[in-house]
């Protein structure tokens, strides 16, 4: 089964059939959407902020979330964020694929491995070569233009956005885009073996990138252009994937000590 996580903006699904559904994990319980598909696909849909965007980013419960999607047999998760660029040649309305990240996080709980003993997770392929594959076979298959290379992510904590000087650093460590809430969504997946994508919309540009002051308006207008645009390329990524999507990429070992 293939799961969609959407982010600011993407809150549905137009066309699904839809049944909502509670999943009950040892971090919490969390409200999930099961959605079927006029041609038999089956998928789960997950809004990331909760219903009415009520959940903001440094308190997402995504161990309740990445935890219920393994139990409910979920093998691949779709994902959407909305994100400043970190570069004048990123510019707002830009559709790209993450490949890779980096984390400024401060205070989250972004691992399953509490103990006891220790394991070091592989995140080299955080982000699934074969499902950005698919992504953008999707998007030429439905003239969607996405940026050509695949984007570095850098998450900051949240719920501010970020300082001008910090945008700066981030741009100089080969950042190209800014958001929330890739970390630990992204961790985690890889930890339960769950293949894991993303599609970034920029939304505009970072703090102090030709003088740009965000606002979280100017996020949820764009998003508001550009939601069906971004499920629509979701929902035919699905379609090609099907119910029985398998992947032997991974690879990952995870390292004990």
């Amino acid at each position: 089964m293939i799961a969609i996580i959407g982010g600011t903006g993407v809150y549905d699904l137009p066309g699904a059939e839809e049944r909502e559904r509670t999943l009950v994990t040892p971090y919490g319980d969390v409200a999930v959407t099961e959605a079927h598909l006029e041609d038999g696909t089956t998928l789960v849909f997950a809004a990331r902020h909760g219903k009415g965007h009520a959940v903001p980013p440094h308190r997402l419960p995504a161990r309740a979330l990445l935890w219920g999607l393994k139990e409910i047999g979920v093998k691949a998760i779709l994902a959407t964020s909305a994100v400043g660029s970190v570069r004048e040649e990123i510019p707002p309305g830009t559709l790209a694929l993450l490949g890779d990240f980096m984390d400024f996080t401060k205070a989250r709980a972004s691992t399953f491995h509490d103990g006891p003993g220790v394991v070091h997770q592989n995140v080299s392929d955080a982000y699934c070569p074969t499902l950005r594959a698919a992504l953008r076979r999707s998007a030429a298959a439905e003239e969607i233009a996405l940026h050509p290379q695949d984007v570095v992510y850098v998450c900051t904590e949240g719920p501010r956005f970020e300082t001008p000087a910090e945008i700066r650093a981030y741009r100089m460590l080969g950042g190209d885009v800014v958001g929330m809430t890739q970390v630990p969504e992204a961790v985690l997946a890889a930890e339960l073996d769950i293949c894991y994508a993303a599609v970034a919309l920029v939304t505009n540009l970072a703090a102090g990138v030709q003088g740009a002051r965000p606002s979280h308006e100017e996020v949820l207008e764009l998003m508001g252009q550009q939601g069906r645009t971004l499920s629509r390329l979701l929902l035919r990524t699905v379609r090609e994937l099907g119910n029985d999507y398998g992947c032997s990429h991974h690879g990952r070992q995870e390292g004990m000590s």
